[in-house]
């Protein structure tokens, strides 16, 4: 039988585990890691958030209105690296800023990136539209 402490001590253990796997990995065993809940994070913690895993990008104590989803200063999409154009959203700075060559879907068209740390929106400028 296993006592509620040990379930929890289980619970931590898998945690720290999983901060060790990479974003692909992460992304493959995103059960392993806690729903987001407002406590404190610390730049790289990964968390899930409706049906989307985000990663932390700098130290900060959640409040109610900064939910991964809408704090783009402090949380960024974790993409599933499968999935050739992802959606594009907006970079926030050179934290999540687009590489040279990245690939997204935006305004129901395909756009690579044409400048290393991109933070422009396709159509607008640096991206080259795809057929």
């Amino acid at each position: 039988m296993i006592t509620i402490t040990k379930a929890r001590q289980l619970r931590k253990m898998i945690e720290r585990l999983a901060e060790a796997l990479s974003d692909t990995e992460a992304l493959e065993n995103e059960e392993l890691f806690p729903v987001w809940k407002l406590k404190e994070y610390k730049t790289g913690d990964r968390v899930r958030y409706g049906e989307t895993l985000y990663k932390c990008l700098q130290n900060h104590t959640a409040q109610s209105d900064w939910t991964p989803d809408t704090a783009v200063s402090l949380w960024v999409r974790v993409d599933d690296p499968s999935v050739e154009w992802p959606e594009w959203a907006q970079p926030q700075g050179a934290a999540d800023a687009y590489p040279l060559g990245a690939k997204v879907s935006h305004l129901e068209k395909h756009w690579v990136s044409e400048y290393d740390n991109n933070v422009w929106e396709p159509s607008v400028f640096g991206w080259q539209e795809e057929n």
